[in-house]
């Protein structure tokens, strides 16, 4: 398989890149946030999770009865 970074074969160690560097290039670009995963803007989330906790808000996240 070749490295997305540079084109070079990988290298098992590093797989799918071929060295430490390609490997932390393209971490450093998801960090940056040049990678996006589509979905839902951010700003609809943040309209939904409002809705959410004013409607769950005395049983924390999990709605199963507690055990005694």
């Amino acid at each position: 398989m070749a490295c997305p970074i540079c084109s070079k074969p990988g290298v098992p160690a590093y797989r799918p890149f071929c060295s430490k560097r390609c490997a932390d290039i393209d971490l450093g670009r998801w960090l940056r946030g040049d990678y996006v995963i589509p979905g839902a803007s951010q700003d609809d989330l943040s309209s939904d999770m409002n809705g959410e906790i004013e409607k769950n808000s005395g049983e924390g996240l999990d709605s199963r009865p507690k055990r005694p």
